[in-house]
C-alpha cells in the first residue's frame, strides 16, 4: 500500500511535523497485507522559509501560494497513492483559518484520513466552516482523546462511526534516571522539567511564582525551561515573553533554580531530559488544549507529571498517572510540588502508571493502528468526495428566509454595505441595491405571497421614485441622512433598474404598484438610446423582455428591444475571433448578463443570429467558469484579457447570480434538461462548491458573504451579496418546478 501524507516535516521544527516524521517511520514499519508500506510526503513551508528536505518529500507547499495546494491534489492523484493521511492544524495552511486546504481536498481522488491535532469548542465562524468541510470529505476523521470525539459530534454533527480515536504515539526511547542526571551534572538535584514551544499560553509564570515556597525547603530544586520561543509568537512579538519570564526569575530571586534553554532538540535528547526529571509540568493557561505532544511524551518517558486540567491533561493523567491543580493557581502547585518531594513513593507510583500506560502508545503500535485503518479504508473502495457530481436536493437547500434583507432595510431603503452580518449606516444606500430588492421581494411573493416581501416591495419602489430625476435618468448614492451623493448615478444602476421595474410591469401584485412602476419605467425611456455601457444595455434588454412578457403586442418596444439587441450584435462581432467568443476584448464583471440578455431577447425577435450569439457566447463563457466541474467566477482582481490569463479573486456573487440566470434562461428558451444541471452546479458556488470549497451563505445571519478573496472569504454581508444568494435559490426553486412540469407533459 503506498500512503500520501499532507503535513510539516522535519527539518522545519514545528511539533506536527515531529509527529508526521513518526508517523510515516511507524507505518513504514507496521506489516503491510501486500508487503511494505509505502509512503511520500507533501510537506508545508513556512512563511517563505526553504527547507532541505529528506527523499521521503517528493513536493512541497509554500504556505500562502494557493496554486501550490491546486498543483499538489494533482500530484498525489497520478503519483499512485492509494490514500491520503491529512495531519491539520489550522495554523499551517494558507489563507484564512488554512482554507487553502479546501480546493485541495476536494480534488483528491483516493480516500483521506485526517488528523485532527486541534478541535476548538468555540470556534469562530470560518474555523467552524473549514473543520466542518473538512470532515466532510475526510472517510475517517483520526482525534487523540474521547473528548475531542465528543466535541465533534456535538459541535460539528460529525457522525460517530466516522471518527477514529487513536493516541498520539510516544518514541520508544528509555534512559536510566541516575545516569541521565549524571550526564547533565545533575546527580544532586531536584529536577523540574518544561519542554515545547514557548508562548504566553504556556503559563510558565506560574510555575516560577509556585517555586520560591518550594526551593525554601528544597534548596537543590531546579526548573528546566526547554524550548525554543515559537515560530508564530516571534513574528508577531518577539522574545517578549521569554524576556518576561527572565525578569520575573530575576524579580522572585530564583535565578539558581531556573534554567532557560532556547533550543529545539531531537527526540533522543529530549526523552534523556526526560528521564533524568523528576517531575514534569505543563502549566497551561486555559482548557482549551485538545493535544498535547509534550504531555503524552512525559507520559511515554514515565515522568511524574503535574498539569493544570485542559482536556487532553485531565483525560491523559486520570486513574492516578499524573496530577492537576487549577488554572493560574499558584498555591495549589507548590502544594502540590512539595508533597511529591515530601513523599518519594507516591512520586514513584505515578511514575510507574505513566510508564505502563506509556507502553501502550509507542509508535510502533500507534503506527500499525494507522496502517490497519488505511488497509481497512482501501479494502472498502469508498466513494470519493471530490469525484462526485454537484446534484442538488431541493431539501437540502438551506430555508428561504429573509432576516438579513429584513435587517439592512428601514424605512428609505435597503442599507448598501453591512461589517459582517450588521448593517454599515455609514456608507447609506444605493439605487443598485433597492431596484435588485425589488425584483426579489416581488419574485418571493409571486411564489408564495410572503407577506413580508409584499410589505418591504413599496419601500425600495419608493426609493427608486425618489432617486429618478425629470429627465428620466436616475441618481443612485443617498446618505444615510438622506442627502443625495450624486446628480446622476452609472449607467449599470441604471440598467438594473430598468430589469427590476420591467419585471414589476410583468409581476405586479396590484395595480397601485404597476402605475408607479409604470410611469417610472416609461419616464425613463428615453434614455435607453442614449445607453454607452455594454451592462447597462444588457441588463435594459431584460427589464423590457419582462415587460414584454405582459404586454407583447407593444410593437414600440419591441422595436426597441430589436435596436440595443442589435447593438449587442455589433460589439460581439467587432471583438469576436475563431478562439474568443465574446463581446468585448476581456471578461471583467457580471459577464454572464452579456449572453442572458441575448437568450431573452431571442425569445421575442424571431432571430437566429441572435439565438446563435447567445448559445455561442455562453458556451464560450462555461468552457472558462465551469471548465473544472464547479463554478470558477472570473475574479475582478485583475479580470481576463484576451491571450491572458483568468484572475481568481475576487469572485463576486453578482457573478454567481448572472450565472444562474442565464442557464435558467437557456433552459426555458430551448427545454434542454442540462441547463438545470448547470444552474444547480453555479447556485452551489453560493453553498461551498467553488475555488475555496467554502459556503458564502452564513447560516447564522441568514446573509451571505461579499465574495471570495484570496485570504478566503470576505465575511461582510451586504446588500448585494444576500440579493444575489436570494434572487439564486429563488430562480433554482423555479427551474424545478418548470422542469417537474415539462417532465409531466412529456409522460
Amino acid at each position: 500500500m503506498k500512503i500520501s501524507f499532507i503535513g510539516t516535516f522535519p527539518p522545519r521544527e514545528c511539533g506536527i511535523g515531529t509527529f508526521t516524521r513518526n508517523l510515516i517511520d511507524s507505518v513504514v514499519a507496521a506489516p503491510g497485507n501486500d508487503g511494505p508500506n509505502k509512503v511520500m510526503v507533501v510537506a508545508i513551508d513556512d512563511h517563505g522559509q526553504r527547507y532541505d528536505y529528506p527523499k521521503e518529500v517528493k513536493l512541497t507547499i509554500r504556505q500562502e501560494e494557493q496554486a501550490d495546494y491546486l498543483e499538489a491534489a494533482s500530484f498525489i492523484n497520478i503519483s499512485g497513492a492509494d490514500i491520503c493521511v491529512l495531519q491539520h492544524e489550522f495554523g499551517i495552511f494558507g489563507g484564512q483559518n488554512g482554507i487553502y486546504i479546501l480546493p485541495l481536498l476536494h480534488r483528491l481522488k483516493i480516500p483521506l484520513i485526517v488528523t485532527l491535532h486541534t478541535v476548538l469548542k468555540t470556534p469562530s465562524y470560518n474555523e467552524r466552516a473549514v473543520m466542518i468541510e473538512i470532515c466532510k470529505i475526510a472517510h475517517t476523521v483520526v482525534v487523540m482523546s474521547r473528548t475531542a470525539v465528543e466535541m465533534l459530534i456535538e459541535e460539528y454533527g460529525v457522525a460517530e462511526s466516522k471518527i477514529a480515536q487513536i493516541a498520539h504515539g510516544v518514541p520508544d526511547i528509555q534512559f536510566d534516571q541516575l545516569a541521565a542526571k549524571k550526564e547533565f551534572k545533575l546527580s544532586t538535584k531536584h529536577v523540574l522539567l518544561t519542554f515545547g514551544f514557548i508562548g504566553r499560553n504556556k503559563g510558565i509564570e506560574v510555575v516560577l511564582k509556585a517555586l520560591p515556597a518550594v526551593v525554601a525547603k528544597y534548596p537543590q530544586l531546579v526548573y528546566i525551561v526547554l524550548g525554543k520561543t515559537h515560530p508564530n509568537v516571534i513574528r508577531h512579538s518577539g522574545e517578549e515573553y521569554r524576556i518576561f519570564l527572565m525578569g520575573l526569575v530575576k524579580k522572585l530571586g530564583i535565578e539558581k533554580h531556573v534554567i532557560f534553554m532556547n533550543e529545539f532538540v531531537d527526540q533522543t535528547e529530549l526523552f534523556k531530559y526526560l528521564s533524568a526529571s523528576d517531575i514534569y509540568i505543563t502549566p497551561y493557561t486555559n482548557e482549551a488544549q485538545i493535544t498535547s505532544g509534550t504531555l503524552s511524551y512525559a507520559i511515554g518517558a514515565g515522568s511524574a507529571v503535574i498539569s493544570t486540567p485542559y482536556w487532553h491533561a485531565a483525560e491523559l493523567l486520570s486513574e492516578d498517572r499524573g496530577r492537576l491543580f487549577p488554572f493560574n493557581d499558584v498555591q495549589a502547585l507548590s502544594d502540590i510540588f512539595l508533597d511529591l518531594l515530601d513523599n518519594p513513593e507516591t512520586m514513584k507510583t505515578l511514575r510507574g502508571n505513566a510508564y505502563d500506560y506509556g507502553r501502550e502508545i509507542t509508535w510502533p503500535k500507534i503506527g500499525e493502528k494507522y496502517a490497519q485503518l488505511a488497509e481497512k479504508i482501501v479494502a472498502e473502495q469508498p466513494d470519493v468526495v471530490g469525484e462526485t457530481e454537484t446534484i442538488l436536493d431541493l431539501l437540502a437547500l438551506p430555508p428561504f428566509l429573509l432576516d438579513h434583507i429584513q435587517r439592512l432595510t428601514d424605512d428609505t431603503g435597503i442599507i448598501q454595505h453591512a461589517k459582517y452580518g450588521i448593517p454599515n449606516l455609514k456608507e447609506g444606500y444605493c439605487l443598485d441595491d433597492n431596484a435588485r430588492a425589488l425584483l426579489m421581494v416581488l419574485m418571493t411573493y409571486k411564489r408564495n405571497k410572503h407577506p413580508l416581501a409584499l410589505r418591504l416591495s413599496p419601500t425600495y419602489l419608493s426609493y427608486i421614485n425618489y432617486m429618478q430625476n425629470p429627465d428620466g435618468a436616475f441618481r443612485n448614492f443617498l446618505s444615510f441622512n438622506r442627502n443625495f451623493l450624486d446628480k446622476i448615478g452609472s449607467e449599470d444602476s441604471f440598467g438594473r433598474t430598468i430589469w427590476s421595474l420591467g419585471y414589476l410591469l410583468g409581476n405586479a401584485p396590484n395595480d397601485a404598484y404597476y402605475q408607479t412602476g409604470r410611469e417610472i419605467f416609461f419616464d425613463a425611456m428615453p434614455n435607453f438610446a442614449k445607453l454607452k455601457s455594454i451592462r447597462s444595455i444588457a441588463n435594459t434588454i431584460v427589464g423590457i423582455c419582462h415587460y414584454l412578457k405582459s404586454n407583447p403586442t407593444d410593437e414600440g418596444m419591441i422595436e426597441v428591444l430589436r435596436q440595443l439587441t442589435n447593438r449587442l450584435m455589433a460589439d460581439y462581432e467587432l471583438n469576436r475571433t475563431d478562439d474568443w467568443h465574446w463581446y468585448e476584448s476581456l471578461l471583467a464583471y457580471d459577464n454572464a448578463f452579456l449572453p442572458l440578455a441575448m437568450l431573452h431577447a431571442a425569445e421575442f425577435l424571431n432571430n437566429e443570429e441572435v439565438n446563435r450569439i447567445a448559445l455561442e457566447s455562453m458556451d464560450f463563457l462555461c468552457d472558462i467558469t465551469l471548465k473544472n466541474g464547479y463554478l470558477s467566477i472570473v475574479g475582478n482582481e485583475k479580470w481576463y484579457k484576451k491571450d491572458g490569463e483568468s484572475s481568481m479573486f475576487a469572485q463576486q456573487p453578482l457573478d454567481a447570480l448572472a450565472m444562474v440566470l442565464m442557464f435558467h434562461q437557456a433552459f426555458r428558451l430551448t427545454g434542454d434538461q442540462a441547463y438545470v444541471q448547470q444552474l444547480n452546479t453555479c447556485f452551489m458556488w453560493f453553498l461551498g462548491e467553488n475555488d475555496l470549497r467554502i459556503s458564502l451563505y452564513d447560516f447564522e445571519t441568514k446573509g451571505c458573504c461579499d465574495g471570495l478573496e484570496s485570504y478566503g472569504v470576505n465575511r461582510n454581508q451586504g446588500a448585494e451579496s444576500t440579493l444575489a444568494y436570494l434572487i439564486s435559490h429563488l430562480s433554482v426553486l423555479e427551474a424545478f418546478e418548470e422542469l417537474t412540469k415539462l417532465k409531466a407533459a412529456k409522460s
